[in-house]
């Protein structure tokens, strides 16, 4: 009955994924290229979560 207030959570990680992306082009940007390295793996970490989750839907 109340389906449409679950957060779904295939949003929810490609909004985390999104921002990580994001922070890391910054980092890379300004030559934090140690900061850009942990953000893209902790971007591909999300992913690996992710797209499972966006192949079955």
């Amino acid at each position: 009955m109340f389906g449409f207030l679950k957060s779904d959570p295939v949003k929810k990680l490609r909004k985390q994924y999104d921002a990580k992306l994001d922070q890391a082009l910054h980092a890379q940007r300004n030559g934090d290229i140690k900061g850009y390295a942990k953000l893209t793996e902790e971007a591909n970490a999300i992913w690996k979560e992710l797209e499972p989750l966006e192949k079955g839907n």
